[in-house]
């Protein structure tokens, strides 16, 4: 099998979550263990850090991937889900796991796994701590794919836990109480281990702080650490915080959720050091200033182009979208045009809710079966009185946009992160 067909055979052998949803998801580690123990148990011959949450996961991920890469560390990232190529998901410094791996992966592994069904991600688990380790990486930093407890990835012993907030998105499988959804990602924390908790929360945090009492770790809660005293959102794109101990620190990511971000990483950055890594100034002003180009990280208040302006975001449920919308309002144009659709097991009423009211919206549905018809989110639409067309795809709801707009306007991309994978794999 060439690359094509070789992802084409794992999108329909093994149920993927990204396409499917719900009957992807596989509770329980027995498949994540077998296939552990088959290649060797590959993660414990590397450090890694584990990161969990509701949202931020991916940003927090890759701002610390860039910044230990500065340092000088071989550094594995495991990400999910991809935008435009599944090799996205499995990263050994900023360089995507080559075509020819996953082809030898697949085509030598499959007698032993095509018995046991593993889902999408168990085996995509697989093949990346299988990949660092035959990498030789110092370092992998392992991004949780839902919930924590029972994610597959939560077989490895981290030297850090990190868990970036906690908000309302698969309840079906985590709970419909901030506390219960708390407990599932409290999982990740192990036993004298230390943990990092991005924001605290007085329904979620006593969960966290029982936890680690358990198991004997220390935590820490970013949001009381003090490490960002101001910031700043620059007109060119990015934002500039003021740290403690560092002065400005310019980070090139520019949605106003950066902002709890970068208190989240900086925060772990300290723990990572107090755990004996080598972490000097220098790398953290590179990684959080060059962290697109490091680790290749895209989707996140990307700036496409101007005049227009285009921007696109990944947020994708209502916590994401509680900062979206108040940046959405902080633009200042002659027309504000959204391109917007949502998949259906997004809490979509609420999320829509929030749109601008005064904006031209081109409602519309992403190459995927998990997404909501673009006349049913019209209709809702239309009860909230927007203003609002809609189309069959994302290329011709952002092309009649372009066409509608002058120099002077604003146009977003999002809703969901598959409207951004199309968007970024067919307009651009």
């Amino acid at each position: 099998m060439n690359y094509e067909e070789t992802i084409q055979y794992l999108y329909n052998s093994v149920p993927m979550f990204q396409n499917v949803g719900a009957v992807a998801y596989k509770e329980g580690l027995d498949n994540t263990v077998a296939l552990d123990n088959h290649f060797g148990n590959p993660h414990r011959k590397y450090k890694t850090i584990h990161i969990a949450g509701t949202n931020g996961k991916g940003s927090c991920s890759h701002l610390i991937a860039a910044t230990l890469q500065s340092a000088g560390y071989k550094v594995g990232l495991y990400t999910s889900p991809h935008l435009k190529d599944f090799r996205e998901r499995i990263r050994v410094n900023g360089t995507c796991i080559s075509e020819k791996h996953v082809i030898d992966f697949v085509e030598s592994e499959r007698c032993f796994f095509e018995p046991m069904h593993p889902s999408f991600f168990e085996l995509t688990t697989a093949l990346a701590f299988k990949y660092f380790a035959d990498c030789n990486v110092d370092i992998a930093v392992v991004e949780v794919g839902l919930g924590g407890r029972l994610d597959c990835t939560n077989i490895i012993t981290p030297i850090l836990s990190i868990i970036t907030n906690i908000s309302f998105d698969h309840t079906q499988f985590l709970g419909d109480t901030l506390a219960k959804i708390a407990k599932e990602k409290a999982g990740i924390i192990k036993r004298n281990v230390p943990v990092v908790i991005g924001e605290s929360n007085g329904e979620t945090s006593p969960v966290f702080e029982a936890k680690a009492k358990e198991v004997g770790s220390r935590i820490v809660f970013a949001d009381k650490c003090g490490n960002v005293k101001d910031t700043k959102i620059e007109p060119k794109g990015g934002i500039t915080f003021t740290v403690k101990d560092l002065g400005t620190l310019y980070c090139e990511l520019g949605g106003i959720y950066q902002v709890k971000n970068a208190a989240t990483v900086l925060c772990s950055l300290d723990m990572l050091k107090n755990a004996g890594l080598t972490i000097n100034e220098m790398s953290i002003r590179q990684g959080f200033g060059s962290v697109v180009e490091i680790t290749g990280l895209s989707g996140r208040w990307q700036k496409i182009q101007d005049f227009p302006t285009v921007i696109c975001d990944t947020g994708h449920n209502v916590g994401g979208w509680e900062y979206l919308s108040n940046q959405l309002k902080m633009q200042r144009c002659k027309q504000m045009r959204i391109v917007f659709g949502m998949v259906d097991d997004k809490d979509v009423g609420t999320v829509m809710e929030m749109l601008p009211k005064k904006a031209d919206y081109y409602f519309t549905k992403a190459d995927n079966k998990r997404a909501i018809n673009e006349n049913d989110i019209m209709q809702l639409g239309s009860k909230l009185g927007l203003t609002a067309s809609c189309y069959p795809d994302v290329k011709s709801a952002y092309e009649k946009a372009i066409n509608d707009s002058g120099k002077d306007d604003f146009i977003f991309v999002g809703g969901s992160s598959y409207i951004v994978a199309d968007f970024l794999s067919d307009c651009i």
